[in-house]
């Protein structure tokens, strides 16, 4: 009896041990299960492309806010740099703005100097605090915001690239001298395949006033005499780059690409090239020398020079009269 009751009992052991080592099967393959369904949304979730330029896109211009006093920059409620639009261009009435991939010369003639802005413009001469501003790298990415008030992901965080506009000329003591003509450079990331209006994304720029000595050195002055209460005429010539490099030959930038580079156009215009030259030299060859030669063999060319018929006259071997 005591020996059926310990049978019994061992067996229940038993069973309940492989009950629990079935259940911690089942959960284990769930969570295998579950950790390859976040790893499978996590890869769907950074293979989600982020937006680019197309050709033309507005690209808005920010400028860090600093304090008349001081120069300093100012913070916003979070602690954060507190940008604030360009100037309003007088010639379309809105902040400056620039347009993605467009090489242009045009104005940007800020209507008023204030008391305020002058002295801003003294820093930014002086250089002791530089007119920092910043474009977006991309445009925004058009996705909805999570429903627990959560920060978005860093891919989709807009990322924006600095833009230092180096402007520079003369303090006086009663005007400032405002090189007005600035060259604004701007790269784009490199792309596998370049094309005519291409899109993508921005990847460094700067800008620089030319000439800030001229009312100086002559022989004509290509700065401005600011005072308060004076126009701004700014005059910026936009050249854009494919790739965060700088052409090596001179001239013109053209947006397609520059002299002095290698594309694959270009491997493949050498390839067909190269094709056709091979194609020329076995037609001229097979159709022209070959023959030639054959006709040669012919009459008894077995001389290395090809010649020896006659009354065995020859420099080699040849057919001749025989005595």
């Amino acid at each position: 009896m005591a020996r059926s009751l310990a049978m019994r009992n061992t067996g229940g052991n038993r069973g309940m041990g492989r009950t629990r080592s079935r259940w911690g099967t089942v959960i284990c393959v769930l969570g295998m299960v579950m950790a390859m369904l976040g790893l499978a949304n996590a890869e769907e979730h950074s293979k989600i492309p982020l937006p680019s330029y197309h050709y033309g896109a507005k690209i808005p211009v920010e400028c860090l806010n600093r304090s008349i006093e001081t120069g300093e920059h100012i913070s916003n409620e979070k602690n954060e740099l507190q940008y604030i639009p360009f100037s309003i261009c007088e010639e379309t009435g809105k902040p400056l703005e620039l347009a993605y991939g467009v090489e242009d010369d045009f104005n940007c003639t800020i209507p008023l100097i204030t008391d305020p802005f002058f002295h801003l413009l003294e820093f930014y001469i002086h250089n002791d605090a530089p007119l920092s501003c910043r474009i977006p790298s991309r445009p925004p990415a058009h996705i909805h915001p999570p429903h627990n008030n959560k920060p978005l992901p860093p891919e989709f965080r807009q990322e924006y690239v600095p833009l230092i506009f180096a402007l520079a000329g003369t303090l006086q003591l009663s005007h400032l001298h405002v090189s007005t003509h600035l060259n604004l450079l701007l790269h784009s990331t490199p792309k596998h395949h370049l094309h005519p209006h291409d899109s993508g994304v921005i990847d460094s720029g700067a800008a620089y006033s030319t000439s800030p000595l001229s009312h100086t050195t002559g022989p004509a002055a290509l700065t401005k005499k600011l005072v308060i209460g004076d126009p701004l005429p700014l005059q910026l010539s936009v050249r854009w780059f494919p790739t965060p490099h700088l052409p090596k030959t001179n001239g013109k930038v053209e947006w397609a690409g520059m002299g002095g580079h290698f594309y694959a156009s270009t491997f493949f215009y050498c390839v067909v090239s190269a094709g056709a030259g091979a194609v020329g030299m076995a037609v001229w060859a097979f159709g022209v020398v070959l023959p030639k030669r054959l006709r040669r063999r012919a009459l008894g060319g077995a001389t290395p020079l090809g010649y020896g018929v006659g009354g065995g006259v020859g420099n080699g071997w040849g057919m001749g009269k025989r005595d």
